[in-house]
Order: structure tokens, then C-alpha cells, then sequence
């Protein structure tokens, strides 16, 4: 709770207007006591006519207002600072997730993520748009209002001085109930969001493995322990309230017995005074009452505002980018120096890789499954950082160049290319609609070899696709990622076994493709076919990721023993 009240309190001009807020409005609740104290014994005891009251009910009235002015000021200075750090919450995590995909994809289910980075930041809401407000509030009236009481009526206040304290008491004990339920609650909401989208993501492989009741059960099961955590939630914020308002009901009660005995038998005081007590104390436990629900949400939005933090505390390993530009780059060289990886503590790891790519090459990536290649292309591309060592471009450490400048120079085409729910066009612009005309995009899908299959759609490149490119075929989908890269003009180009599972004439129009794009870039290409290999300027086996062997084709065939073995044994398998 302490993090999240720094938070609250860095905001420095909302917390100074919600105390500017809280004076006024216990000078409010005084004066509107006063004021109906006033009206009623002037008519009731005094016997005043109507037309006396007539100027102080609408004064009445005119306080009534500013309280409820006052009231909507302050809620709406809670829900203003309560965005402000919802938002940056959301922005932390989602840099968080970003500096590092690849890492953020490896550690826990994507449904987790989303479920704090949506439903565990709104659960912070209620601290700040109720509680601080709320605390605040209690900082300033009741202490306002029992000075008041003590002038009027020094023994009502002595009742108060003792009763009062029962209240945050309360508060304190049953609030530690509520953090271990409220954590229980949020636990479960994040195991099952994170199975609920694990499930839809995988819902065609549970299908065909006859999975899916199974599945279902254990989706209900996840769904029933929600239910009994927020229903036990609910009874302990139940049973707060009910012990609240019972503390503060004996001591309106004892008050108003002392008061009584004052007023009938020993003739003590007058009606004004004890009647402006009775009216003064329940605002007093009323402020009281109202910070303990607060406080229950407050409690509440520490077990998210807990999650949240576990999330944005985990070690991570950025890629760092500087401030220098890198833009107009034709073709650089890349040189890995000492380059070094792991996934986790003892996940797999890419070891001392040490290589030149020349400018204007085109490499290929080759090795035995699992030997590194993709998590090679990772780090060329910047999706995830080197744990040691260097890379290059142009003689100049990556590490300097600028983001943006260089995700702007580089294309990377995987074997699944994501296609996002949209038009044809939409999904070859991507992210230059602002910059490239129809006539640059139906070029750049000529370039591609989709156009011939774009014009025979009804809409052309108006068609929409669905998300995820349902609707186009694999080999159409890559034909669309090579038209993006053709839009883009890039000076690095990264493909990621691009011609697996596709037919011969997609093959061809993807090899064609590459060879035009490679004319003013650099091309690395992770491969596994002969044809693509020995096309191949310069060819990098890796082995247990480590370089094993670097060269032409002819050189491996003359040096390199284990490449020589993977060429024959694809030679008899095509032969074959």
C-alpha cells in the first residue's frame, strides 16, 4: 500500500485540491447542521413563523448544493488521478513486453499478460478513485467535527475520543482477511485467463485430438474456484460493513443516551445544543464508515497493484538502442563478435558465434533442428538481445543505432507470416499507409507474384482477409509478406525458412522474389533446401549453436565433413 499511495501522492496539484476539497466540505457539514438546527428549533421551540425560515432554507439549500458540488469535485480528482496511473501501469508493462517479445512470449501464457495488463490494472482503480479520496477526506472532517462537538459539548466528545478507534481497528483486522482473499481472487482470474486463451488458441489440435471435453472440465473447474474466491471476496466486504455500522450505531446510541440524560433530567443543556450534536455525530461516523468500504477497496487493489509489480520486477534482458540514425544504408556488412544467448537459467544457448556477413551478401543459415538457426535471426533482427559479445552493421555497434531507424531498414519474414484482419492492401501497406500509393502497393504485389491472384477477386486488393490471413493459403500469405518488404525497399532482409511447405511455383516466384531484394540488401537466409543453399553468397552451418563451419558451397563440400554429409544425404533424397 505504500507504493501505491507514493504514486497518489507524486500527483502533487489532485492531492492538494482533494485536501482544498475535504476543508470545504467539513466547513459544509457544519454549516448545514447549523443551518437545519436552526430552522427546526426557531420553529419547534421558539415558535417562529414560516416566513423567518424562508432565508435560511434557502441558504440550506445553497449549502446542499456546494456539498454536492464539492462531493463531485473530489470523485471526479479520484478518477483523473486513478487514470493517470492506470495508464502508466499499462504503458510500464507494455514496454515491459515489448523491449523483449521473444522473452515476454517465453515467460507464462499470453492470456496471464492480458489479464494483468487489463483486468489487474483496472483493479487498481478503486485506490484511487475511492480510497485516497476518501482518506484524505477523513484526514481533514472528522477532525473538524469533533472540534466542533468538544465546544459545543465536551462530553459527546469524550464519548467519540473513546468509540471512534473501534472503527480503524476493525478496519485493520478484517482488512488483512481481505488481502489473502483478494489475492486468491486475482490468482484464479489470471490461471484461468491465461487457460481460457490457451485453449482458443490451441481449440483445432484439442479438437483433433479428442481433447476437448476434457478441456471443458477443466475450464469449469477454473471457472467455479473464480466464482468461490470473489463470493468470498464479497462476504468478507459484507461482514466489514456490517461490523462498521454496528460500531457506529452504539456510538450515535451512547451519545445520544448522554445527551438525552442532559437534556430531560438534569436540564443541562439546551435542545439547540443537544439537538446540533446529534446531527454533527453520525456525519462524523458517516466519514468513518465510508474510509473502512474504502478501505476494503483499497485492500482489494493491493493484490492486483502486487501482480502488476511481480510482472514489471522480472529480470529481463532488453535490447539496447542508441540515438545515432541509420537511415539510407544500402546493403551493410554485419559481424558478430563474440555474440552469446540463453534462454532462461538452462534453456538453450548460442555460444561465443563469431561471423562476418559481407554487404550486398546473401547468406544462408543452415544446421540440424534445434542447432540455433531461428534464434540466430532473433538476434540479427534486434526481437531479442545478446547476453555478450557484438554486433556490427558497418563497422558501428547496433547498440547505438536508433530503434526506429533500424526496424525502418529491416524486413524479417517468417515461415507464418501474421496477416491482421483488414484488406489485402491494408496488410501489404502495413504501417506506410500514410506513405505509398495504390499503384506502389498492386507493384510491390506484381514484384510478389499475388497480383495475378489479387485481380481475380470480386474486390481486388479490397478483399478483406480475417485475422491471422484466414482465407489465404501459406504460400499466399508469404507472397503478401514479400510485398510488404517490397513496399518497405529494406537494406537487411532476415527469411526464416520461407519456402517450407510450399509448392514449386511458389517456391520459384519466392526465389525470384529474393534475388530482386537482394540487389540493394543485405539477405540472411535460414534454409534447408540445396537449391537455396548453394545459391548462397556465403553459407553458415551451425551446429549446437556454435559456427561450425562458414564459406561458399564449395568450400563446406571441400572442408566441411558435416556438411558434406547433410548435402548427400539430400541428394539421395531426392533421388529417392
Amino acid at each position: 500500500m505504500k507504493e501505491l499511495k507514493k504514486l497518489a501522492f507524486a500527483q502533487r496539484s489532485k492531492v492538494n485540491a482533494l485536501y482544498t476539497t475535504s476543508f470545504l466540505t467539513g466547513a459544509v457539514m457544519i454549516a448545514q447542521a447549523y443551518l437545519i438546527v436552526l430552522i427546526v428549533d426557531g420553529i419547534f421551540m421558539q415558535g417562529r413563523s414560516f416566513s423567518w425560515t424562508v432565508p435560511y432554507l434557502g441558504a440550506l439549500l445553497v449549502v446542499l448544493l456546494v456539498r454536492s458540488l464539492l462531493s463531485y469535485f473530489a470523485a471526479r480528482t479520484g478518477i483523473r488521478m486513478a487514470s493517470k496511473v492506470k495508464q502508466d501501469f499499462r504503458e510500464a508493462l507494455l514496454k515491459k513486453f515489448t523491449r523483449n517479445p521473444v522473452q515476454a512470449s517465453l515467460e507464462g501464457q499470453s492470456g496471464k499478460k492480458v489479464s494483468v495488463m487489463l483486468d489487474a490494472v483496472d483493479e487498481v482503480d478503486g485506490f484511487y478513485s475511492r480510497y485516497i479520496p476518501q482518506m484524505i477526506l477523513t484526514y481533514v472532517v472528522p477532525l473538524m467535527l469533533l472540534v466542533t462537538i468538544f465546544i459545543v459539548n465536551p462530553y459527546s466528545g469524550l464519548i467519540i475520543l473513546i468509540t471512534a478507534p473501534f472503527i480503524p481497528f476493525c478496519m485493520i483486522l478484517i482488512g488483512k482477511v481481505t488481502q489473502k482473499k483478494q489475492d486468491e481472487q486475482v490468482e484464479e482470474l489470471t490461471r484461468f485467463s491465461g487457460q481460457f486463451l490457451d485453449t482458443l488458441q490451441g481449440l483445432a489440435t484439442l479438437k483433433l485430438y479428442g481433447r476437448g471435453e476434457e478441456q471443458r472440465e477443466q475450464i469449469r473447474e477454473n471457472s467455479l474456484r473464480f466464482r468461490e474466491a470473489t463470493m468470498n471476496v464479497l462476504k468478507v466486504a459484507f461482514l466489514s460493513s456490517l461490523m462498521l455500522e454496528f460500531i457506529a450505531m452504539l456510538s450515535i446510541a451512547l451519545i445520544a443516551v448522554e445527551v438525552g440524560l442532559r437534556l430531560v433530567i438534569y436540564e443541562s443543556i439546551s435542545f439547540f445544543t443537544a439537538f446540533l450534536v446529534l446531527t454533527i455525530a453520525p456525519e462524523f461516523f458517516n466519514t468513518l464508515k465510508n474510509l473502512g468500504t474504502a478501505f476494503h477497496s483499497g485492500r482489494g487493489s493491493m493484490a492486483a497493484a502486487n501482480r502488476i509489480k511481480e510482472e514489471i520486477d522480472k529480470p529481463e534482458q532488453p535490447v539496447e538502442w542508441g540515438t545515432e540514425p541509420f537511415e539510407g544504408i544500402t546493403s551493410p556488412e554485419i559481424v558478430l563478435k563474440n555474440v552469446r544467448f540463453q534462454y532462461g537459467v538452462e534453456g538453450f544457448a548460442l555460444k561465443e558465434m563469431n561471423t562476418v556477413i559481407p554487404s550486398n551478401a546473401n547468406a544462408a543459415v543452415i544446421g540440424r533442428s534445434g542447432s540455433g538457426k531461428t534464434t540466430l535471426l532473433h538476434i540479427l533482427s534486434g526481437l531479442a538481445a545478446p547476453s555478450g559479445g557484438e554486433i556490427l552493421i558497418n563497422g558501428k555497434n547496433r547498440s547505438i543505432l536508433k530503434e526506429e531507424d533500424w526496424f525502418g531498414q529491416l524486413s524479417y519474414i517468417s515461415q507464418h507470416p501474421y496477416l491482421f484482419s483488414g484488406t489485402i492492401a491494408d496488410n501489404i501497406a502495413l504501417g506506410m499507409e500514410n506513405k505509398v500509393t495504390r499503384k506502389e502497393i498492386e507493384a510491390a504485389a506484381e514484384k510478389a507474384g499475388i497480383a495475378s491472384m489479387v485481380t481475380r477477386l470480386e474486390k481486388g486488393y479490397d478483399t478483406p482477409v480475417g485475422e491471422g490471413g484466414r482465407g489465404l493459403s501459406g504460400g499466399e500469405k508469404q507472397r503478401v509478406a514479400l510485398a510488404r518488404a517490397f513496399i518497405k525497399n529494406p537494406s537487411i532482409i532476415l527469411f526464416d525458412e520461407p519456402t517450407v511447405g510450399l509448392d514449386l511455383e511458389t517456391e520459384q516466384i519466392l526465389q525470384t522474389s529474393i534475388k530482386e531484394l537482394s540487389q540493394r540488401a543485405t539477405v540472411i537466409t535460414v534454409a534447408h533446401r540445396l537449391y537455396t543453399i548453394k545459391q548462397a553468397d556465403t553459407i553458415i552451418l551451425l551446429d549446437d549453436g556454435a559456427v561450425a563451419a562458414q564459406g561458399t558451397h564449395e568450400d563446406l563440400m571441400e572442408n566441411s565433413v558435416d556438411y558434406r554429409n547433410m548435402v548427400e544425404l539430400q541428394q539421395e533424397g531426392v533421388e529417392e
